[in-house]
């Protein structure tokens, strides 16, 4: 098995513990240190890179209440607040290691420890640093765009982010997959605003809109006499984004037969009118989005795979605001100030009271269904106090109802270690099991 990057540090004055834990997690990453002298860990953590911390709960002889490592547990964290720490007790002190849980320890290790646990334990630690240092590099990421501005608290949209900052200066062609209202627009004039193609033409092309006749000529555009009503040569909406940005919005609405036009202007970079038969040279950028499930279109023989294949050389799925619940009051707070302004009722504010009932909400809708919510409210409210008119069930339940319990299990596991933060301890309380019983159903579902 190949090691993990990582830097673990092992600090206890156990020299017997600190030789058969550097051993055993050696075997699974580049890089273990050990600390017998607690005193020596804010000067080793002020000169190396440290994924996380093993921390023995006391030192002192004659001293066995634990007190040293919470001691030293809060002078790490004044260093490196987000640093994962994993503190490692004897059976007398769950107590107080379920306390340190709650003042910011990772986790607890009971000694002696079990083998695959203690793995278990710093590899879930490690991959929380990793992503705490993700959301410090992403923090301050905002999007605005000529209509828009999108900020996200949220880790799975500031991994989308720091994707699109990536592929946004490139000619690759992006597939924005998620559920209607999740802000796809957006991003894709984000990525073209980020481009080298910025000053020239963003053209959006919802092909959810379009009636079947019409596709062809509004995509590709058609000579005078092509057909009856074609009185005079009209260039297509992809024609007129020369040397810019073409966002073909629903593309899992476009028919087979032009499926098969489109793939040869991908591929060739030349476009036809309808009734010409001379091709024109074309040097667009290419941006799709899609709520529907490609893959099994595919399957089913509605979308051509070589144009799936084609479309998709970068592929980003946006999660929905029920993912991102982070993300609601930053949204509500811009959406308000908006309306505030549109209605001319400046007075109007978010409380904790009404942020609470809109982070409790599921948002079907999404962003889309916040905005209309947030707009209606402020239209309906007199010009002193914001009466939230939350959506009724009727307007937003869902109809489809995932009655799988095993992936359902999943999903709430996954909410819980989310929400801790990967502390299994607190995930395992909020789920109503064991931590053992926690372990077997993350080794299940390979978490």
């Amino acid at each position: 098995m190949r090691k993990k990057e990582a830097h673990i540090l092992i600090v206890d004055d156990d020299e017997d513990i600190l030789f058969s834990a550097r051993v055993w997690l050696k075997k699974f990453f580049t890089e273990v240190s050990c600390l017998s002298q607690p005193k020596n860990i804010l000067k080793f953590l002020s000169e190396q890179q440290v994924d996380t911390v093993l921390l023995d709960m006391n030192f002192r002889k004659g001293f066995e209440n634990g007190q040293d490592g919470l001691y030293w547990m809060q002078e790490i964290k004044t260093l490196e607040p987000q640093l994962p720490i994993i503190l490692m007790t004897a059976y007398g002190e769950v107590e107080l290691a379920v306390e340190a849980l709650k003042n910011g320890a990772s986790d607890f290790i009971l000694k002696p420890w079990n083998n695959e646990k203690l793995y278990a334990s710093v590899n879930l630690a490690v991959d929380i640093s990793r992503k705490n240092k993700k959301l410090n590099q992403w923090e301050n990421i905002s999007i605005k765009t000529n209509q828009y501005q999108l900020e996200t608290q949220s880790f799975a949209m500031k991994d989308v982010m720091e994707q699109i900052t990536r592929v946004a200066p490139t000619d690759a062609n992006v597939l924005l997959l998620g559920e209607n209202g999740t802000g796809k627009y957006v991003l894709a004039e984000h990525i073209h605003e980020l481009s080298e193609r910025k000053n020239q033409p963003f053209v959006h092309i919802d092909l959810g809109s379009l009636s079947e006749n019409l596709f062809e000529a509004e995509l590709f555009g058609y000579k005078k006499g092509a057909f009856t009503d074609a009185h005079q040569d009209y260039a297509g909406k992809i024609e007129n984004a020369e040397n810019g940005t073409v966002f073909l919005d629903e593309i899992g609405n476009l028919p087979l037969h032009l499926q098969t036009k489109l793939l040869s202007l991908i591929q060739n970079r030349k476009l036809s009118r309808i009734g010409e038969s001379k091709e024109r040279l074309l040097d667009v950028r290419f941006i799709f989005a899609t709520n529907e499930n490609l893959k099994k279109a595919v399957a089913e023989n509605r979308f051509r795979k070589d144009l799936y294949y084609r479309i998709n050389t970068v592929e980003l799925n946006i999660p929905s605001l029920k993912e991102r619940l982070e993300d609601i009051s930053n949204l509500s707070e811009y959406f308000l100030d908006k309306y505030k302004q549109k209605y001319h009722k400046p007075d109007l504010a978010l409380n904790e009271v009404l942020i609470s009932e809109l982070t409790h909400y599921s948002w079907p809708g999404n962003i889309r269904e916040l905005d209309h919510c947030i707009e209606r409210s402020v239209i309906l409210s007199n010009e002193k106090n914001l009466k939230l008119l939350m959506p009724q069930p009727e307007e937003s339940e869902s109809t489809m109802i995932n009655l799988n319990l095993e992936e359902m299990e999943e999903i709430l596991i996954k909410k819980a270690l989310k929400k801790h933060r990967g502390n299994i301890s607190s995930a395992a309380e909020d789920l109503g099991l064991s931590r053992a019983a926690l372990y077997r159903r993350m080794e299940k579902f390979e978490l």
